[in-house]
Parts: C-alpha cells; structure tokens; sequence
C-alpha cells in the first residue's frame, strides 16, 4: 500500500513572505524510536547536482492530476495558514508542532497554524482509518475517490487547487489518526510539504519522503533543500524547467547556507 498520495487540481483565480526563525524547534517526535533511528542514520551531504534532480523531478508533474498543466512551478505566493479539523486534540498537537518545524526550516515560507477553516487555505481534515475512502468521496465525488482507491491506495491524501499563474490558492490534507504516532507524523509531514508544491512522488531518489518506497517522520535535510528552493523568491510560480534552470545556481548557494545554518551542519 502506497504511504500517501498527492495531486493537483486546476482552477482559475487570482493572488513570499520571508520567515526568519532564530530559534528552532526541537524535532517533533525524537522520542519515538523509528523517527529516531531514521534521523540517526541520515545521509546530510549531498552534491548541487543530487539537490537539484531531486526538486526538479518533484517540483514538476504530479503523481495522479486531474486537470491542468503539470510541466510549471506550482507554489504559494501568500502566507499559508493551517486549520487541523478534527476530534484529537493529540493529533492537533503534533500537527501544531509539525507545521512550526516547517515554518522554522524553510526561509522564505509564511506558514502556521489558523484559528479557524475560514482563515485557512490549508485544512487538515482528521479521520479514522475505516472513514478514509468515504472522506475522500466526499471532497472528490464517487468516480474520482475509486480512481484514487485503485491506482494509489493511500494511507493519507493531498491536493490542491492551484490558479492560471499556477499559484497555489487552496490545499486539502486527510490524515488518519489512529495507525500510530509514526504513521501519522510521517504522512503528516510529507502531506504538507507536497501541499506546498513538490507534489510529484519519484522512485528514482533515495533520500526523498516523496518516494512512496522512504518513510521518514520528520523534516530531513534533503528534502528541506528541496522546500527552500521551491520558496526561494527567484523561482517564481508558472516557471517553466528552463527558466528555474537558469536561477537555481544563484538560489542554491543561499539555500546551502541557510540548510547548513538551520541543521548545525560542518562545512
């Protein structure tokens, strides 16, 4: 069974904030053994060239799409506000701590927790495993839910629906609460982030969580590289392959220095 399943969703609208944390969260779950094991074992040395297959093979397509180009940098331009909508104040808690371990790792990204769905454009919906498929059905209709049932069979879901200047305006996330503390906060973090854009999973990199083969439970140095590129400002949303190509050597040494800073990595 595949972790987690994302996808966009075209729409037509309209409408990054730099958030510079100087004190950074401690890791959500670091007690938790497995999460522990992974960030024991963790590869945090890579070369520019492994950073930059791995955001372009997520930053563009999309693993299941429903409508819309897929071949544009999809990504907020307007902060982004998180609504838990749910019965589990636990839940609510670690995803409360989930979305401020983000919020601190990727630079250039405005994001935290909303007090309500109104003020929302991220909402977290929480369910029991046995109302997964009835909830998907609900946001997608019938067709749509048995097409993701069949060809992804998830374990948690992400979409979001995005304008014609491929600005992301809304995102939907469904995590189920009940499969365990690591369940939870390794599709809680992975949904998330590919709300925020790098929605295309890729079996082809190994040290990515959008590689439906890599379970991890917290935010990992590779694919923090990869946020802080998608919201580093000089690539912009509706980019094309070449475009970004063309900027992501100047934004690649900033995003380092910032990844290195944030982690306490060496030189």
């Amino acid at each position: 069974m595949d972790r987690s399943s994302h996808f966009g969703i075209a729409a037509a609208a309209l409408v990054t904030i730099a958030c510079d944390a100087v004190v950074w969260p401690q890791p959500v779950s670091a007690e938790i053994p497995a999460i522990a094991s992974r960030q024991r074992a963790e590869k945090k040395n890579f070369t520019d060239s492994e950073i930059i297959d791995g955001f372009l093979k997520t930053a563009f397509g999309a693993e299941y799409h429903l409508a819309g180009r897929v071949d544009r940098i999809r990504k907020y331009d307007i902060p982004v506000r998180v609504f838990a909508d749910g019965a589990r104040a636990d839940r609510k808690a670690q995803l409360a701590k989930v979305v401020a371990d983000i919020g601190a790792r990727v630079q250039h990204l405005d994001i935290a927790m909303a007090e309500s769905s109104e003020g929302a454009n991220v909402v977290v919906k929480l369910v029991r495993d046995r109302d997964l498929y009835r909830t998907i059905t609900t946001f997608y209709g019938g067709e749509r839910a048995r097409e993701i049932r069949t060809s992804l069979d998830p374990q948690c879901l992400s979409g979001f629906r995005k304008n014609e200047k491929y600005q992301i305006e809304h995102s939907d996330v469904i995590l189920t609460v009940d499969n365990g503390d690591f369940v939870f906060l390794d599709c809680a973090y992975e949904e998330l982030l590919q709300a925020l854009g790098p929605i295309n999973d890729t079996s082809s990199v190994p040290w990515t969580m959008f590689n439906d083969n890599v379970s991890m439970g917290f935010f990992d140095v590779y694919d923090q590289y990869i946020l802080n590129l998608l919201y580093d400002p000089r690539i912009k949303a509706g980019m094309t392959v070449a475009e970004v190509k063309a900027v992501l050597p100047e934004a690649m040494a900033d995003v380092r220095a910032w990844v290195k800073k944030v982690n306490d990595l060496p030189e």
